[in-house]
């Protein structure tokens, strides 16, 4: 991994390109089995061919993530790697930068005061805090002032993480990107090029998951999500 994890979208960016962080992701509650038999670094190569900015993997149960899997992300990839979670506990930071993960996903809504905190933390540990939002409230808890925001790079989450895959809007990246300040991610629910630019218009990245671990010739679609330039 040459670059960190804000300064691989920046770069892309400056290529002309568009910065997208692609998803490993195993399990959706929606469409059950993503990985249909694959090799998740499999996978994770047809992704840097590709022209990804960064690879994100999710530990979590819920969508049949494992840490293990993670370090073997984290030792192949010539990317930064973005761990995602339910992160609430202060050891799972350790766990992480341990293992060479670039940046740790930090939900507003669990964590609430602890933020700050956590994303400290972070920063103590050379990881790159990724602090997801989707709503008003979940703005209030993030001190755009602090030193910690300066560092940090926000994920505005288009859907309800207590309402996991069953619901969603791409207005959500539109009503909240001018409220935030800092590098922003548009995520979930991004499945065309013509959604791709309209959350580009608001973000400077997206993060993609679904529509690219279903699609049936992986790296000549995810390309043309990072060549795409409109119309």
């Amino acid at each position: 991994m040459e670059f960190g994890f804000r300064e691989s979208i920046q770069l892309t960016r400056k290529n002309g390109l568009n910065p997208l962080i692609a998803e490993i992701k195993t399990f959706s509650p929606l469409h059950g089995d993503l990985l249909r038999g694959r090799d998740p670094i499999v996978v994770l190569k047809q992704y840097e061919t590709a022209g990804a900015s960064a690879i994100s993997y999710i530990t979590a149960r819920e969508f049949g993530g494992n840490f293990e899997t993670l370090k073997e992300i984290c030792r192949f990839s010539s990317l930064p790697v973005l761990r995602k979670d339910f992160i609430t506990n202060k050891i799972e930071i350790e766990r992480s930068a341990e293992i060479g993960v670039s940046s740790l996903l930090l939900i507003a809504r669990l964590l609430k005061g602890n933020l700050a905190e956590f994303s400290d933390l972070c920063i103590d540990h050379g990881i790159e805090p990724l602090v997801e939002v989707h709503s008003d409230q979940d703005l209030n808890y993030v001190d755009f002032k602090s030193q910690a925001a300066r560092k940090t790079t926000f994920l505005i989450n288009n859907r309800d993480i207590s309402k996991l895959e069953s619901d969603g809007s791409l207005e959500v990246t539109a009503r909240l990107a001018p409220k935030i300040k800092g590098t922003k991610i548009s995520g979930s629910g991004i499945k065309n090029v013509a959604e791709l630019e309209f959350v580009l218009k608001y973000v400077d990245a997206a993060l993609i998951g679904t529509a690219f671990m279903l699609a049936e010739k992986t790296v000549d679609f995810v390309r043309s999500f990072v060549i795409w330039r409109g119309r």
